[in-house]
């Protein structure tokens, strides 16, 4: 029986391991990870992570080809094949700060693995890790291989969240690159005649060390380039009265284009975009690219351009001060149908109004409190380091309240906004909500849910990115 191990039981790990053992009932498979508290709660009904349809294919697994656990030697020295998922946090000291990727728990892995193998064994990169880490792990378990054979893997995740399930069981492609010996490439297709259980071959492409892993960097880069685009003519739009969905749409139709990724938002968020661009920006400076490293820095630059531009619009709209004032948020996770606040623009968005001294009251069906409170306190970065190297309970932000009623959220604020596009804020009562609202009773749209024309007819003064501006608004400045 084929043994698998993936160290690491996060949002990659958990889901992609669950799905292998799913797939595959004569592997056996073995989720390992030092937090007591994740694995006890994979091992619970309350699991650790919300993705739609991820509880029923653990249930069916659970206890008989699927494991989770803290005894993380054992496992890893049993394995045939070793994926490794934990966390790359993006340096927030020394060099390449603010830039490059942390492997210091990558490395920490490499060298256990060194430690307890006692068979030869495939590695397989799971993480997003910066071009070039394969070369440096490869070097750690050689130098410490006590007659061990070592094969180093490139396997990027390319799932997205709230959709995770679904795309591991059809997924667009499989990308696995390894070396180009006779080793390697037979390396390559004992991971991919795991894959071939269920993906069709067309969609397994193998490819070499380098290219695996700059193609997730690349695709990530891509998806957000996309979205700074679109926001980037948001501002535009709403400067000159176009309206920002008409123009995406009729980009969209060009089928060289597409309709995919150009709404206009508050800004992107999650895990991946933020932290892979900066990797890659590095990674272009690092080999003297500065133009190209510019180039994909200005992505980023255009996002925190959009949040900016959302709290100025905020303030400026409310005679300039929100001092003393409730605004209700709705919706903190970084997009619909996941709990994940990792790099949300609400972080952002929050922490603009809370420095001009706005009471917030914040409503997200998916979000505790602790996260939320978590979040605002925390040093930009530190979420990506393993919850317990996090800040111990942070000191509550005395502005901010959470609650779990959107209604009660809106009661007595001066204004709203939208930042997650959850689909119960489409059918929300809004006329309940102003007339629980002070006035004027402000709704600024971060996600372009609502329907602008029936909220000004209930007597909201609405803010929806890039579409044509309330009148109100008409001689407020957009950018501070």
């Amino acid at each position: 029986m084929v043994k698998i191990c993936c160290i690491g039981a996060g949002y990659v790990g958990g889901p992609t391991m669950a799905v292998i053992a799913l797939k595959c009932p004569k592997i056996e498979v073995a989720v390992v990870d030092i937090s007591v508290a994740r694995i006890t709660a994979w091992n619970s009904d309350q699991l650790p992570i919300y993705e739609p349809g991820l509880d029923e294919v653990v249930k069916q697994c659970r206890g008989k080809n699927l494991f989770f656990s803290t005894d993380v030697e054992k496992h890893v020295s049993e394995a045939d094949i070793i994926f490794v998922s934990v966390n790359t946090p993006t340096k927030t000291r020394g060099l390449g700060a603010g830039k490059a990727a942390d492997l210091t728990y990558w490395e920490s892995a490499a060298r256990m693995i060194a430690d307890v193998s006692k068979s030869d064994k495939i590695v397989v990169e799971k993480s997003t890790v910066p071009v070039k880490t394969a070369e440096a792990i490869e070097k750690i378990l050689t130098h410490n291989s006590k007659g061990i054979n070592y094969q180093i893997l490139s396997n990027p995740e390319f799932l997205a969240e709230g959709t995770a399930i679904e795309d591991l069981f059809k997924p667009d492609r499989v990308l696995i690159g390894g070396r180009e010996t006779p080793e390697g490439q037979k390396a390559i297709q004992a991971l991919k005649a795991v894959y071939a259980h269920w993906v069709p071959e067309e969609r397994i492409i193998c490819t070499n060390l380098w290219s695996a892993e700059l193609s997730k960097l690349a695709a990530n880069a891509f998806l957000a380039q996309r979205i700074s685009s679109v926001n980037a003519m948001s501002a535009l739009c709403e400067a000159t009265g176009a309206d920002v969905s008409e123009v995406s749409h009729a980009v969209g139709k060009d089928t060289r284009i597409g309709p995919k990724f150009l709404n206009a938002s508050v800004g992107f968020g999650g895990s991946c975009f933020q932290k892979d661009i900066l990797n890659l920006v590095y990674i272009c400076e690092c080999n003297g690219l500065s133009e190209v490293a510019s180039y994909w820095k200005q992505v980023i630059k255009v996002n925190d351009y959009q949040k900016s531009r959302f709290v100025n619009r905020v303030v400026s709209s409310m005679f300039n001060t929100v001092a003393g004032k409730k605004i209700a948020i709705f919706g903190f996770a970084f997009k619909k149908d996941t709990g994940d606040t990792r790099e949300t623009p609400a972080i952002d968005v929050c922490k603009g109004l809370i420095t001009d001294k706005a009471r917030l009251s914040i409503y997200d069906p998916q979000v505790s409190e602790d996260q939320i409170q978590r979040d605002l306190s925390m040093n930009k970065f530190d979420w990506d380091h393993p919850i317990h190297l996090q800040p111990m309970s942070p000191s509550a932000v005395k502005q901010v309240s959470v609650v779990w009623d959107a209604y009660e959220a809106a009661k007595d604020a001066h204004g709203l906004c939208i930042l997650t596009e959850w689909d119960e804020f489409k059918s929300l009562d809004y006329k309940r909500i102003y007339d629980n609202m002070q006035k004027p009773a402000f709704v600024f749209d971060g996600r372009n849910v609502v329907d602008v024309a029936k909220l000004r007819e209930i007597g909201f003064i609405v803010y929806s990115i890039g579409k044509p501006l309330d009148a109100w608004l008409k001689d407020m400045p957009a950018v501070a």
